[in-house]
């Protein structure tokens, strides 16, 4: 199903933003730019608004925070999200000051990082969770999810239905239907199966 959104990915490597770009436009987004540089970048801003813009953190001539300030200012009615290979704590932190809609490590599983963008498309801020653990995959799937998500998705993943579910974690099973809903639209799933094999890839079972 297409996502009426119109993204854009700046990275100094062809390879990078081109893959995000192709996965993005297979997952439904309507349309992707890929500039290459700091000028093609600010070309793209000043000649077209986008939803959203992910933009490497490294890209050459950005120069860190104060001119990821000044690139987010000058954006206007685009949300700037930053991409980066360096994850800590301290520099997501740095950039959401910056005033960035959100903060993807690039080694995030490419479905979630989709879920991450379609959040911040829509307006919402997104920052992974457990910054300082070695499964970044794992925590930015957990950031998408309330911790009554993550219950009933890992329901589904040992094969419960939702009346056992309901059972387990003493809810109503309108109320689990209603979570299942939400849960496989924040990580971008065709259905609850398809949720269920996101959430093994990322390790949350």
């Amino acid at each position: 199903m297409t996502l009426a959104v119109k993204i854009l990915v700046a990275d100094n490597h062809d390879l990078v933003r081109e893959t995000i770009a192709a996965f993005l436009l297979a997952e439904g987004v309507a349309e992707v730019d890929t500039p290459g540089d700091l000028p093609a970048l600010r070309a793209s801003l000043d000649g077209a608004r986008y939803d959203l813009a992910l933009v490497d953190y490294g890209l050459a001539g950005l120069g860190g925070q104060p001119a990821l300030a000044r690139l987010i200012g000058a954006a206007g009615e685009t949300a700037v999200a930053v991409l980066s290979s360096t994850t800590s704590r301290v520099l997501a932190e740095a950039v959401m000051e910056a005033g960035a809609r959100g903060f993807l490590p690039k080694k995030m599983p490419a479905r979630a990082m989709v879920a991450a963008v379609r959040l911040m498309a829509r307006g919402d801020m997104f920052v992974p969770v457990g910054l300082l653990s070695e499964d970044a995959g794992q925590g930015a799937l957990l950031a998408l999810l309330t911790a009554r998500e993550t219950s009933v998705l890992r329901g589904i993943c040992e094969g419960k239905a939702n009346k056992e579910i309901a059972r387990d974690l003493a809810l109503q099973e309108v109320t689990v239907k209603l979570h299942v809903r939400t849960l496989t639209k924040k990580l971008a799933a065709r259905n609850r199966t398809h949720a269920a094999m996101i959430a093994r890839e990322v390790g949350l079972v």
